[in-house]
């Protein structure tokens, strides 16, 4: 088993950058989408997500880690 001694046979680049996100959000709101929410699949892939209308919040499923977090 090569490179397990550091951990570094299990380390990958991310697949997306903070700029990615930021390039697609500007973009969408360029258009005129308000976006509510992001979604970023394994193979970063960034999903925007837009609000029915503006200055609606969009739903939030219950994290079962927020109660520790609180």
């Amino acid at each position: 088993m090569r490179g397990t001694e550091t951990g570094s046979a299990m380390t990958q680049p991310s697949r997306f950058k903070q700029s990615d996100i930021t390039r697609a959000i500007k973009a969408a709101e360029a258009a005129g989408m308000h976006v509510g929410r992001i979604e970023i699949d394994p193979n970063g892939r960034i999903i925007l997500h837009a609000v029915s209308a503006p200055g609606t919040v969009m739903f939030q499923r219950e994290n079962s880690w927020d109660d520790l977090l609180r």
